[in-house]
């Protein structure tokens, strides 16, 4: 038995056969009501129409309808995340993930004691301001002179409870400014 071989201007054809077949038969059915009487003459309204019975898109509603499904903000126009910057805005910082909603500073000691390091990590939960929207996380740590150092996590310390209320009134201060614009 032999196979006969498809000469590549066979194949061409039998390609460009499917493909016309396909686009004619896709175009056979037409919607209800193809009556063009029943077709709005203006464009606007042919959109109008279109987006009533489902059949188009619409981006005017767009932002409203992100709102209540996980809606993004925009860094600047976020009261908590500008106030957490201006606040933090003395210390080094290592890592902003607005995305994540996180802020890491580097290592910071005073000019007092260089043996004392600080390390500040915030985690923004929630965009509300309020206290528990906030999550910070304060790392000490400690050299000695021959360089061996201790790493500790702060819980319930005062720069904490110090930084939630700073962060808290700025972002309280920030939202009022941005409601008078």
């Amino acid at each position: 038995m032999q196979l006969k071989q498809i000469t590549l201007r066979q194949l061409i054809i039998i390609t460009g056969s499917f493909l016309i077949f396909f686009t004619f038969s896709s175009c056979s059915k037409f919607p209800k009501g193809g009556d063009a009487r029943n077709v709005p003459v203006n464009a606007q309204e042919r959109a109008r129409k279109n987006i009533e019975e489902g059949r188009g898109v619409s981006i005017k509603n767009l932002g409203k309808s992100l709102k209540g499904s996980g809606s993004y903000e925009f860094s600047t126009s976020n009261p908590m995340w500008r106030a957490s910057l201006d606040i933090l805005d003395f210390l080094p910082l290592a890592n902003i993930d607005y995305s994540g909603g996180v802020i890491i500073t580097d290592w910071y000691s005073d000019t007092n004691n260089k043996s004392e390091q600080l390390k500040i990590t915030l985690r923004f939960l929630s965009n509300e301001i309020r206290s528990d929207s906030l999550k910070i996380i304060i790392h000490q740590r400690t050299c000695a002179k021959n360089n061996a150092c201790s790493i500790i996590l702060l819980k319930n310390s005062r720069i904490n409870t110090e930084l939630v209320v700073a962060i808290v009134k700025k972002a309280a201060i920030i939202e009022k400014e941005l409601k008078k614009k």
